[in-house]
């Protein structure tokens, strides 16, 4: 077992008994115990089993349940209350715009059981004459059942990498293998993946598959052979394995990495020279002439090494031809955090853990709670931010070896203007503007709306800029190639929010925002001290923008990275 399968597991206990009206306090200690899980910075199967009921929000009685899922993979509570519930409508809960309450009215009301019968009920227009619904929710269900279903066979980078890790650590473990390597889209870090792609080399294959298709995360065996096998895991996502010789790893480590553009370029470049490469080498007619390593290929058809997140044929052929590829930007080069939460607003740990934290990571942070115009935020007012303001100052005077600034993540109201006002927000060090309501403006609208933001002096940094949630929901309609022109003209910094899930800046508007010469900073957007591990996925997303140290702020050493961020209240002010 694992954190988030628990934490699964109690979610969907706490969904369950809300459908069927249950106790309150019962559904808040699920949820609870599912959001400590998905925090806690180590595995629970890790701790001895005497202390589970000793981490705050599991206690005796749940710490029994996972207990009872770790000996018998089931929870019996779990089981009979799925026998209560028509088995749709626990996916019906996961559609934007739905929820327990919405879909158990829509179960009574309209006896709604089915996907199918949601979607038909929307179309007809039964949804909105129900009484607290209405036509905008009708529109968002609507909207939502589709963006389920293209996500339906995809899944984000905070399920399939750490499900992709703890495969390869199981086989390493257990197998006997000489190499082993994920491939695929998750190697090249696309934010979302069908499946999860491992190589490995062995001089026994049969008995590395053996290990494979018995897995403890293994729920089908969907095909089973010496040298490539595939599972689906108790998660859902399908996994391949290939074994190769390994004088041919590199040729098979390449092809298997994509994308089949890039791969299609390679072997153009081969039939130039009159090579051929696929994945088991490099040749001339049938002599063998390469393909034990990557860099094999690529000298092979006359190109430098080129890292996987670039290989989309995105231009990187060209690049790498003319000496031109550019030097990405590594997790070791980031230097400090902008956009971090805490028990302030709704992180959930202290404002001193998260510092300690934070200085454990890097040389510098800031600690930025919500403003108070989203209510589930737990958000500040003028007055209580400065009052935290003063409990920052205070805790950075015990630091010799880090610098702790002052920040907010600051909403933008629909016009534009702040919810803050300026008489506070310029005791602040940094302060990061973000949208969070009224998505539903026209490109225009919205566009105008962030800009009018960028022209305060005060706000340094833009948030997750386009509001999207992958999987969840659609960025909002901006116009981008404006934003970043006004980003360049007001000396604003663009985030990409590094939370799995949301990797906004995508790697496309990161590329753009390169060309035009704007700044970036890479956040982790931390509710919790385990959520800095984040980081790694704004890299990697920066890295498929063609981003290097040198276009990233983030990146400066403490009193540069000072500088400038004050550049801008000099500039406009």
């Amino acid at each position: 077992m694992n954190n988030p399968q628990i934490a699964q597991i109690f979610n969907e206990i706490a969904d369950m008994l809300e459908l069927l009206n249950e106790n309150p306090f019962r559904i808040r200690s699920y949820r609870k115990a599912a959001m400590t899980l998905e925090a806690l910075p180590h595995e629970i199967r890790d701790l001895d089993e005497s202390k589970w009921g000793e981490i705050p929000g599991i206690g005796k009685d749940l710490s029994a349940k996972i207990k009872e899922f770790n000996l018998t993979g089931k929870v019996r509570a779990y089981q009979e209350l799925h026998e209560k519930i028509p088995p749709e409508l626990l996916d019906m809960v996961q559609i934007p715009g739905l929820g327990p309450k919405t879909v158990k009215k829509l179960w009574d009301e309209l006896g709604i059981t089915t996907m199918a019968e949601l979607e038909k009920a929307g179309h007809e227009h039964k949804i909105q004459k129900l009484k607290g619904l209405g036509e905008k929710i009708e529109e968002k269900i609507l909207k939502g059942i589709e963006l389920k279903r293209k996500y339906k066979e995809r899944h984000g980078l905070g399920k399939t990498i750490p499900l992709a890790q703890e495969i390869l650590s199981s086989l390493q473990q257990k197998a006997p293998i000489s190499k082993i390597d994920l491939a695929g889209s998750l190697r090249r870090m696309k934010e979302t993946a069908a499946d999860i792609d491992i190589l490995a080399s062995s001089k026994d294959s049969k008995k590395v598959m053996e290990v494979f298709v018995k897995l403890p995360i293994v729920q089908e065996v969907l095909a089973y052979g010496e040298t490539k096998s595939s599972i689906l895991t108790k998660q859902g996502i399908q996994c391949d394995l290939r074994v190769v010789e390994e004088k041919s790893y590199g040729s098979a480590f390449h092809y298997f990495t994509g994308s089949k553009a890039h791969n299609i370029r390679i072997r153009q470049l081969a039939q130039e020279k009159g090579l051929k490469v696929n994945e088991y080498g490099v040749f001339r007619e049938e002599e063998f002439l390469g393909g034990k390593t990557e860099q094999e290929v690529f000298e092979a058809v006359g190109l430098p090494y080129i890292p996987p997140e670039l290989r989309e044929d995105r231009g990187e052929i060209e690049a790498g031809l003319s000496g031109s590829l550019p030097d990405l930007i590594e997790l070791s080069d980031i230097k400090g955090d902008c956009h971090i939460h805490t028990l302030w607003s709704d992180g959930s740990q202290s404002l001193e853990v998260m510092a300690e934290a934070a200085r454990k990571r890097y040389q510098y942070a800031a600690l930025s709670d919500h403003s108070r115009l989203v209510g589930i935020t737990g958000g500040m007012d003028a007055e209580t931010l400065l009052k935290q303001i003063k409990v920052i100052r205070n805790l950075a005077k015990q630091y010799s070896d880090f610098t702790l600034l002052c920040g907010i993540e600051v909403d933008i109201k629909s016009d534009g203007t702040l919810d803050m006002p300026d008489s506070a927000l310029k005791e602040l060090d940094l302060a990061v503007a973000s949208v969070h309501v009224k998505f539903n403006m026209t490109e225009e609208e919205m566009t105008a709306r962030i800009i009018k933001a960028m022209e305060n002096p005060y706000v340094t940094i833009i948030g997750h800029p386009t509001g999207r949630l992958i999987g969840y929901r659609e960025p909002y309609p901006v116009n981008m190639g404006k934003v970043l022109d006004a980003a360049k003209r007001t000396g604003t910094f663009m985030e990409l929010n590094s939370f799995w899930d949301r990797l906004d800046l995508n790697d496309v508007h990161l590329r753009m925002a390169k060309e035009k010469g704007v700044k970036i900073v890479i956040d982790t957007d931390s509710h919790h001290t385990s959520h800095f591990e984040m980081l790694k996925y704004g890299v990697s997303t920066a890295r498929r923008g063609w981003i290097e140290a040198l276009d990233v702020v983030n990146t400066l050493p403490s009193k540069e990275f000072l500088k400038a961020i004050q550049k801008k209240r000099a500039r406009i002010a």
